[in-house]
């Protein structure tokens, strides 16, 4: 009898770490001529065929996958007819297909994250249906005599159910945000082009999304994806920033306009038909003293042909900035900020690591920027030979 419970009893510990491993599905599919049902797991945006299963007279199927962590799969028949499951290790999901098609009509069981999915694909198919209605009814209203005060009414309606779709999904993310299906509530689609989240201060929840899934599932490549995609995000946040500033500012804002090291005050736009090195740089930083030695060669080589280098110069310290020009002997323009502790001329033109420059044609126009030494040199010799 102890031999019996003993046996017994390690059969449990490895069945409870085999589902540790793995997850099963076990579905029933009805009206349905196909015989075979296929299992793929998203890598990302694309579908990796994973397994087959035989369907039964009875319209059963079953898979058994192995898996270590949650991720997405899709259970279909074709590119167009099939369901995402987000299955995790240790789940005995039930599935149910109904409809015409398998994502028209199903219920799941045993598994919280494929029912996460199956409420947003709900909830958003919902508003659809509701938005092609309205359409249907403006375009209808377009020839009837009220239409002025129809149409407006009509149109404040789909603005409304769009944005009550953005809140609905917003409001997932927020009790979800731990879940890999707040993923699918970032990047649903009202239509081909638009996103439910299309304002661009729902750039936060992206952030939320990827700081909170990167500490759960570091290792998952749809969050490695999702946090390259913040990061893409955020630059042409900054680069769309950048150009507004410069669209919006007056010409004089991206024109240096400062006093050279003999109290003179020297503009970028006096330089033109030259090419102009715009540099910045610090007495604090070895590389930026470095870069000047180099400078100085390619300046004494290219600056009779039309070469010049406009520098300005980021330390708060007037004497040893004049000190340390004066030691290198820097034959160049030598200018600073108007006021050290607010840098506006390095901040406009995006300086984050010095050193850092901007190269301008005979015209002022930027060509190229961070140029640093052989790229540098190659860069002048196409210019001058």
């Amino acid at each position: 009898m102890k031999r019996t419970l003993f046996i017994l009893a390690l059969v449990i510990i490895f069945s409870g770490c085999r589902d540790k491993d793995s997850f099963t599905v076990d579905g029933n599919v009805k009206g349905r001529k196909e015989k075979y049902i296929y299992l793929n797991r998203l890598d990302v945006n694309t579908a990796v065929l994973l397994d087959s299963a035989k369907i039964n007279r009875s319209g059963h199927f079953r898979f058994h996958v192995k898996a270590s962590y949650p991720d997405f799969y899709q259970i279909g028949f074709s590119k167009s007819d099939f369901i995402t499951l987000l299955a995790s290790p240790g789940e005995d999901i039930q599935l149910d297909f109904e409809g015409k098609t398998l994502y028209e009509d199903y219920t799941v069981n045993g598994s919280v994250g494929t029912e996460k999915l199956q409420y947003l694909d709900n909830t958003l198919a919902d508003t659809k249906r509701k938005l092609d209605s309205l359409r249907t009814a403006y375009n209808k209203a377009k020839g009837e005599p009220d239409f002025d005060k129809n149409g407006p009414a009509l149109e404040e309606q789909f603005n409304n159910l769009i944005k009550q779709q953005r809140r609905k999904n917003i409001e997932f993310i927020i009790k979800n945000v731990n879940s890999l299906a707040s993923i699918k509530a970032l990047y649903q689609k009202i239509d081909p082009q638009t996103y439910v989240l299309y304002d661009p201060k729902d750039l936060q929840f992206l952030k939320i999304v990827t700081d909170s899934l990167t500490r759960y599932y570091p290792n998952s490549k749809h969050v490695q994806a999702l946090a390259r995609d913040f990061t893409n995000e955020m630059n042409q946040m900054y680069v769309n920033k950048l150009e507004k500033m410069a669209n919006d500012a007056p010409a004089t804002k991206l024109n240096p306009d400062l006093k050279d090291i003999n109290n003179k005050r020297v503009s970028l736009s006096s330089l033109r038909g030259k090419y102009v090195l715009l540099a910045f740089w610090s007495i604090q930083s070895q590389d930026c003293i470095n870069e000047n030695l180099q400078l100085k060669q390619l300046y004494n080589q290219y600056h009779n042909k039309g070469f010049e280098i406009y520098q300005i110069n980021l330390d708060k310290d007037t004497d040893a900035w004049k000190a340390a020009v004066r030691f290198d002997e820097l034959p160049w323009i030598n200018a600073r900020e108007d006021d050290p502790s607010n840098p506006r001329t390095a901040m406009l033109f995006n300086v984050k690591t010095l050193p850092a420059n901007y190269l301008f044609d005979k015209q002022g126009t930027v060509i190229a920027s961070n140029l640093h030494g052989r790229s540098l040199q190659i860069k002048l010799n196409q210019l001058f030979n």
